[in-house]
């Protein structure tokens, strides 16, 4: 690892610890002797388990893609692993800014174009959704959540991210059905400011359209759900095992059902994660399990650092292994993909 990617993870660590300790501050009674008394007292075997499961569902993303790619293009599942774990490490290391290098990886590799392939990582945002919002509403059917303060608003907030879902299939159908009279809508509207840019923009709508055949039969669609929400399993099931590592009466009460809310905060606080760096994914965690689950302040801080470590960051030693064995430098290829971004806009 060279000293620029030590920097780094180190100013990830840095920024980090501040928010943390700034969550702790608001606290005022943090006991520091209590959290290293409930951390050393962790199953590792069950942290184990949840390693091993996060990188399963990674496994089902490269699956995922594969299928998604099916009516334009055939490859293997073993070529598209590789991008997957290099393209989070990439999101895991440089925050939202590393969110377009898996689509560019897969996209040079398969010989594709780039904006084809956003177009598949937005519908495949959109399966991800899809799948956390049934694993949300079957947990409705657990006695456990109707115990939570907040339920209700639980119940209305999966009615609005339903909603957002349903608004988004429309948006992408539309785009795909309609892609050709869509480009030429777009472009009409732009000839008169550059008859450059709105050919540009023409063919750019046209791509991302074709990359959008990604479902063209009931037999896919339903390979694509199913292993949409078998992945969404397997990261609730490592949630539960992290939170089960812990002996603490409070964590082990804990359901599958109360592992999908805390997973939802955790999607939630990473929209809010600073650029680079990140940050919003673990308060929003230790939040929820400190003010929604009322796990005690020290409790919640260890365990949402190690659900943190074990779920988003782990990806980032077998990444970048990844990276050096073919050969990539995530620093050149995340520049590469910001020229091709903004070549796309």
């Amino acid at each position: 690892m060279n000293k620029k990617r030590i920097l780094v993870l180190g100013g990830v660590v840095v920024v980090l610890c501040a928010l943390v300790y700034l969550q702790i501050r608001a606290w005022k009674t943090f006991d520091w002797h209590m959290f290293w008394i409930r951390t050393e007292h962790v199953n590792w075997l069950y942290v184990f388990y949840a390693f091993a499961l996060t990188y399963l569902a990674y496994g089902l993303r490269a699956v995922r893609w594969k299928i998604f790619l099916k009516p334009v293009h055939h490859t293997t599942t073993r070529r598209l692993l590789a991008p997957q774990f290099v393209g989070f490490a990439a999101l895991a290391m440089l925050g939202r800014a590393g969110e377009m290098i898996r689509p560019y990886i897969i996209a040079k590799k398969e010989r594709l174009t780039f904006t084809s392939q956003v177009a598949v990582w937005g519908v495949e945002r959109i399966f991800d959704m899809g799948a956390f919002a049934v694993l949300l509403a079957c947990s409705f059917l657990s006695p456990s959540l109707r115990e939570l303060s907040f339920y209700q608003k639980l119940r209305e907030g999966s009615v609005v991210l339903f909603a957002f879902i349903a608004a988004m299939i429309v948006v992408l159908i539309v785009v795909r059905l309609a892609g050709e009279r869509v480009a030429d809508f777009l472009h009409d509207r732009a000839a008169g400011i550059s008859p450059k840019f709105a050919e540009f923009l023409r063919e750019k709508v046209r791509h991302f359209s074709n990359g959008l055949a990604t479902v063209q039969d009931a037999g896919s669609a339903i390979q694509l759900v199913v292993v949409s929400i078998a992945m969404w399993v397997l990261i609730a099931l490592a949630y539960y095992a992290l939170t089960h590592a812990y002996p603490a009466e409070s964590l082990q009460r804990l359901t599958i059902a109360s592992e999908i809310v805390l997973m939802g905060s955790s999607m939630v606080g990473s929209l809010l994660q600073l650029p680079a760096v990140g940050g919003g994914s673990q308060l929003a965690t230790i939040g929820m399990l400190s003010a929604g689950f009322h796990v005690e302040h020290e409790l919640a801080v260890s365990c949402g650092m190690l659900l943190w470590a074990v779920t988003f960051m782990s990806v980032i030693p077998t990444g970048l292994a990844i990276a050096h064995r073919e050969h990539l430098s995530i620093r050149a290829v995340s520049e590469a993909e910001e020229k091709e971004a903004a070549l796309s806009k």
